[in-house]
This record gives structure tokens, C-alpha cells and sequence, in this order.
């Protein structure tokens, strides 16, 4: 059985897409995933064992100049190569307008969502053949491995959800870094950071804990953020510019990981290392990290990211 997949962004999204996918794997036998992706997370659906092809899409690029010779040519040769496969299902897991209209209504097979009331943007149910009832109030992973089982016909299990990725980065452990912790302080929105001067207190409440910690950066302003976090503290290593493989490598390893609500909290959710991530403005109850040894920190007062203390987090740090 060959299914397509349309789950475009964003990072956190993607990863919760995972354990559909192992869900499938376990009932139907032999069944195989093609995967239309953002280019800048085409490496995650090549972790999971189920995943023939990746096809990237560059919806967030090209709309910055849609109707350029390049642009235009670059979005021929994505409807070419989404097209040369008809699918025995399309699932839309992304449930929005220009997924489903730059995605969906290409690909070949019968097309599979969410009805109106369920999906993030309700027009986007038009473009399916088969609109699927999920319910909102329950976590993004448990919404996704239940349109999946309703879109392919199969028992959804009742256990906890596999991303199985793990056995992918056990085999590339680090050798030679001794233990460490790893902090997360990157994140795309302001209102989700962490004030600087909590940081660089948590990292001396750590100071005796004899673990080096690991800052890893993707942008040029964290980086910037990462080198002044690490000022002053020897035991602080500002890493090099990875790719999302190369993070994975480092966050396997780890003892521990404190991060703000980011991407990369889903990943280190992912390989069930244990994580402390910090909420302020977004709920967690439906978005937040699932995995094994997961813990939410937030705010003692309203929803502001800097009313979470140093000291509270150091406090669960212990606990674990």
C-alpha cells in the first residue's frame, strides 16, 4: 500500500506526525509513505522506517516570489514529481487552505482530512474525497494518529504513540563529550523566550551538577544569544551550526534538556530524552512535548515567560 502524506510545517507539527505513521506501519504490513514536506524539515521523514520518499516543497519560499521564471519553473517540476505516483490514499494531516490547494488537489489518489468543523482551516475539507470527524480536544499527535487510522481503515491502538526514530541516533552517539545537558533557548517568537539573565542563572544554579551544557543555535541572532549565555562559564559550549541530524545526534546523548517551546522540544520529546519545557503564552495541554519524561514548567504569575523562575526550573532539574 502506497499512502502520500501532506504535512508541510512546522517543525513541532511534523514530529507529531510520527506515530501515525508507526501506527499504520504495525497494522497494515508492507505499507509505504511518500512525504510532501517544507525543505528545511525534509530530513525528519527519513528517520522513520516507513518512509520511501521525501518530496520538499517550498511554499514559504516561492511566495515571496510567486510569479517569477524561477519560482514558476520550480513549481512544475514539484507538480511533476509529485505526480509520477497515483497513491491508494492522499492524507492531508495539515488541514490548511494552501496546503490543500498547492498539494492535495495535485496528487493522484483519493484524498483524505478533516470535515469542516475539524480542520485548522475549515474550506480546506472542500478538497477532499473522504472528510474524517476529529476532535479538537485532545493532543495534536492523538488528533493526527486518529485521522490517520479513520483515513486507512484500521483500530487505532490504544498505547501510548511510538515516534520511532530513536534506534535511528543510538547508533551515533557521541563518544567523547562525557555528559552534558542540553538548553534549548532559540525559538521563532519573541513572546516565547526565556529573559537572558534566567538563563545565565539557571547555568550557575548547574554549575556543581559536573555536566558541561550544550547550546545549539540556528540563526546568527542565536548564536549571538548563545555566545553571551556561555560568557564567563567554562563549562558552557556554544556549538557549531547543525543540521536537524546532526541535533538529534547531540540531543540523544544528553542527561537532561531544558527548552523553551520550539521545535526542537518536539525532537528531544521524540527520543524521550527527558525535557523541561517552558510555557508561557501557549497551552500545553495540546501542543506541548509528548513523549517519555516530558515535564512542563510554567509561569507562578499570569503568562509572561520571564514570571518562570531559574530556580523552579533548577528545582524540576533535581526532581528527575
Amino acid at each position: 500500500m502506497q499512502v502520500l502524506i501532506v504535512k508541510t510545517s512546522s517543525m513541532g507539527d511534523v514530529l507529531h506526525t510520527l506515530p501515525a505513521l508507526t501506527d499504520a506501519m504495525q497494522a497494515i504490513p508492507g505499507i509505504q509513505f511518500d512525504w510532501v514536506i517544507e525543505e528545511n524539515f525534509h530530513q525528519i521523514p527519513t528517520w522513520h522506517p516507513a518512509v520511501d520518499r521525501v518530496i520538499p516543497v517550498a511554499i514559504r519560499r516561492w511566495r515571496k516570489n510567486w510569479f517569477c521564471r524561477v519560482t514558476r519553473q520550480q513549481r512544475r517540476n514539484f507538480k511533476c514529481l509529485l505526480q509520477q505516483r497515483s497513491y491508494d490514499a492522499v492524507i492531508d494531516a495539515q488541514g490548511l487552505m494552501k496546503s490543500a490547494v498547492l498539494v492535495t488537489s495535485l496528487a493522484k489518489g483519493c484524498k483524505h482530512g478533516q470535515v469542516y468543523k475539524s480542520a485548522r482551516e475549515p474550506c480546506a475539507s472542500f478538497f477532499y474525497n473522504y472528510r474524517h470527524k476529529i476532535s479538537k480536544r485532545q493532543h495534536a499527535v492523538e488528533r493526527t494518529r486518529q485521522l490517520f487510522a479513520k483515513s486507512l481503515a484500521y483500530e487505532r491502538l490504544g498505547s501510548y504513540g511510538d515516534y520511532a526514530i530513536v534506534g535511528r541516533f543510538l547508533g551515533h552517539l557521541p563518544t567523547d563529550s562525557g555528559q552534558y545537558m542540553v538548553f534549548l533557548h532559540a525559538t521563532s517568537r519573541k513572546d516565547k523566550c526565556w529573559p537572558e539573565k534566567n538563563w545565565r542563572e539557571l547555568i550557575k544554579l548547574v554549575a556543581d551538577s559536573g555536566l558541561r551544557i550544550k547550546l545549539p543555535w540556528g540563526a546568527e541572532h542565536e548564536r549571538a544569544r548563545a555566545l553571551r549565555l556561555a560568557e564567563g562559564f567554562a563549562y558552557v559550549d556554544v556549538l557549531p551550526r547543525l543540521n536537524l541530524t546532526q541535533v538529534g545526534t547531540v540531543l540523544v546523548g544528553a542527561t537532561s534538556v531544558v527548552s523553551v517551546d520550539t521545535g526542537l522540544s518536539h525532537l528531544a520529546a521524540a527520543l524521550n530524552k527527558p525535557n523541561i519545557t517552558l510555557f508561557g503564552p501557549t497551552d500545553p495541554r495540546l501542543i506541548g512535548a509528548y513523549g517519555q519524561n516530558q515535564y512542563s514548567c510554567l509561569p507562578l504569575l499570569g503568562n509572561k515567560m520571564k514570571n518562570i523562575s531559574s530556580q523552579q526550573v533548577y528545582t524540576l532539574l533535581q526532581q528527575q
